[in-house]
C-alpha cells in the first residue's frame, strides 16, 4: 500500500502557487500587454489621442478655417466689345471669434487627456479579463493534477485487490469494485484535462500566447491614487465640459476679412487701374442653426457626469465586496486544508486496515473517495484565494 499512500499524498500536497511541470511561463504584465495589443479598445483609444491632437493643431492655427481664394473676371466681348475688361482677385481669411481659439485648445487638449486616461482604464478592464482566465488555468489544473493522483492511488489500490482476490483472500466483487472506482478515476482524469485544454485555449484566444502565467498571489499593495477608471470618467466629464464651451464659444459662423486686388480697363486703347480693398463678412442669425449642437454637447456632459457618479458608487462597492470575499476566502482556505488533511490521514488508516485484512473495501474506498474530494477542494480554494486577491486589487486599480 505504500505506493497507495505515496500517490494521494500528492494529490494533497497543498502549498499555494504550486509551479507545474514541463510549463511555459509569463509574467501577468506580459500578458496583459499581449492581451490589450488585441483588443478593439486599444485601437480605439489609440485613434482618440491621434484624433485629439489633430484638433489641438487645428486649434493652433491662426486661423479658424482654411482661407479660401477668389478669381473674378468679366469683359463686354458679348456686349459692346469695346475692351472694357476687370479681374479681381481676392482671399477670405477665417477670423477666430473672441474667446472661441481658447476654448477650442482647452476643449483639444482635454480631449487628448481623456483620450490617454482611456488607455489606462482599457488596459485595467483588461488586466481583470486576463487575471481571471489565468487563476481559470490554475483551478483546471489543480483539478487535473488531484483527478491524476486519485487515478494513480486507486490503480495501485486495484491491482493489490486483485492479487488478494487470485489468492483468495478477497471476494471476486471487490475487485470488479476497485476495478470499477478506477475506471471512474481515469474518466476523470479525461473531463479534468479536456476542461484544461478549454481553458488554454480561451487564454490563447485572449492573449495570443502560448506560455502561460506562474500560478503565484499577486502581493496585496496600496492602489494608485486615482483609480484609473475613475480618472478617465473624471476626465471625460472635463473633456465635455470644454465641448460645451467651445460650441457655445462657436454659436455662429466665423467673420471673415476679404483682401481684394482689381485691375479694371476702360478700352482698347485706355490704360489699366489697379486698386485694392478690405472688406469683412459677418455671418447673421446663425446661433440657431447651432443649437443642436449645443445640445448634443450638453447632452454629452449629462452622460458624462451620470456615469463618473455611476462608477464611483459600484466602484467603492466592488471594493467592499472584494476584500470580504477575500478575507472569507482565506478562512475556507484554512478550513479546506485542515479537513484535507484530516480526511488524508483518515484513509491512510482505512488503507492500513484493509491491507491487515482488519477493514473492507468499500469504507477504504469511500475513505480515499472522501480525501480525493477534500484536496481538490483544498486546490480548488488557493486558486479561489488568488482570484479574490486579484479582484481586490482590480478594485483598487493595479494593473500588472
Amino acid at each position: 500500500m505504500k505506493s497507495v499512500l505515496l500517490a494521494f499524498g500528492i494529490a494533497i500536497g497543498l502549498g499555494a502557487g504550486m509551479p507545474f511541470a514541463n510549463a511555459q511561463y509569463v509574467t501577468l504584465s506580459q500578458a496583459v500587454d499581449a492581451a490589450w495589443q488585441r483588443t478593439t479598445d486599444s485601437q480605439e483609444s489609440s485613434g482618440q489621442v491621434r484624433r485629439a491632437g489633430a484638433e489641438l493643431e487645428v486649434a493652433r492655427s491662426f486661423w479658424s478655417a482654411a482661407p479660401t481664394l477668389e478669381i473674378g473676371h468679366r469683359d463686354d466681348r458679348l456686349q459692346s466689345n469695346r475692351g472694357a475688361k476687370e479681374t479681381e482677385l481676392g482671399i477670405a481669411l477665417p477670423l477666430w471669434r473672441p474667446g472661441q481659439r481658447g476654448a477650442r485648445l482647452d476643449a483639444a487638449q482635454a480631449d487628448r487627456d481623456a483620450a490617454e486616461a482611456s488607455i489606462a482604464a482599457g488596459r485595467l478592464r483588461t488586466a481583470g479579463a486576463v487575471r481571471e482566465a489565468a487563476w481559470n488555468i490554475a483551478i483546471q489544473r489543480a483539478e487535473l493534477e488531484v483527478s491524476k493522483a486519485r487515478q494513480s492511488a486507486l490503480r495501485s489500490l486495484s491491482a493489490d485487490v486483485g492479487r488478494r482476490v487470485d489468492a483468495g483472500e478477497l471476494a471476486r466483487a471487490d475487485g470488479l469494485a476497485a476495478r470499477a472506482e478506477m475506471l471512474g478515476a481515469q474518466a476523470a482524469v479525461l473531463a479534468a484535462e479536456q476542461q484544461l485544454q478549454a481553458a488554454t485555449q480561451e487564454w490563447s484566444v485572449l492573449t495570443g500566447l502560448t506560455a502561460i502565467p506562474e500560478p503565484t498571489l499577486e502581493p496585496d499593495v496600496i492602489g494608485p491614487e486615482e483609480h484609473p477608471a475613475l480618472r478617465f470618467a473624471r476626465l471625460h466629464v472635463e473633456a465635455a465640459q470644454r465641448r460645451l464651451k467651445a460650441v457655445s464659444a462657436s454659436s455662429t459662423a466665423s467673420p471673415e476679412l476679404i483682401a481684394r486686388v482689381r485691375q479694371d480697363t476702360s478700352g482698347r486703347a485706355e490704360a489699366s487701374s489697379h486698386s485694392f480693398g478690405l472688406a469683412v463678412r459677418i455671418p447673421l442669425g446663425a446661433s440657431k442653426r447651432n443649437a443642436p449642437l449645443v445640445e448634443a454637447a450638453m447632452t454629452a456632459l449629462n452622460v458624462a457626469e451620470a456615469a463618473e457618479r455611476q462608477f464611483k458608487d459600484r466602484q467603492q462597492a466592488a471594493l467592499t465586496t472584494a476584500r470580504l470575499t477575500e478575507a472569507n476566502a482565506q478562512r475556507q482556505l484554512k478550513d479546506d486544508r485542515k479537513r484535507a488533511a484530516l480526511l488524508s490521514e483518515r484513509a491512510q488508516l482505512m488503507e492500513r486496515a484493509f491491507a491487515a485484512g482488519e477493514g473492507a473495501l468499500p469504507e477504504t474506498l469511500r475513505a480515499l473517495s472522501a480525501a480525493q474530494d477534500a484536496a481538490a477542494a483544498a486546490k480548488r480554494q488557493e486558486a479561489a484565494v488568488g482570484l479574490a486577491r486579484a479582484k481586490v486589487l482590480q478594485a483598487l486599480g493595479v494593473t500588472p
